[in-house]
């Protein structure tokens, strides 16, 4: 599994660059986003459109993830697709992360512009 980390401004966007967010590398995620984030400023954008699959321990490393941040720094998602969009419905976690339909729309929420 893999994922990168850009600032644009005062956001970290966060983009996991797998298709499956599942038990077998749902430890390896939580432990790579904790990596990042340590160093991050302000919000977290997880950026999931490359992310095809999210079982239920992927589900929970998200959840992890957003509890790693504190109270005082927020986890948003972007670029949901529609299998990954619905397991967030269906547990209404959609309700708990504020989700933004790609990347570009995250930033533009912050008042940072897209990349050229």
């Amino acid at each position: 599994m893999q994922m990168t980390c850009e600032t644009r401004g005062p956001v970290c966007i966060m983009r996991v660059e797998s298709d499956r967010i599942d038990a077998a590398i749902a430890i390896q995620f939580k432990d790579m986003f904790r990596d990042m984030a340590a160093t991050a400023p302000g919000p977290v954008v997880l950026d999931l459109a490359q992310v095809t699959f999210l079982d239920s321990s992927g589900l929970g490393a998200v959840v992890a993830a957003r509890k790693l941040l504190g109270a005082e720094r927020t986890l948003e998602l972007a670029g949901l697709n529609p299998a990954v969009e619905k397991v967030m419905q269906l547990t209404r976690m959609n309700t708990i992360f504020l989700i933004h339909a790609t990347r570009d729309a995250a930033l533009a929420a912050h008042g940072v512009a897209p990349a050229a």
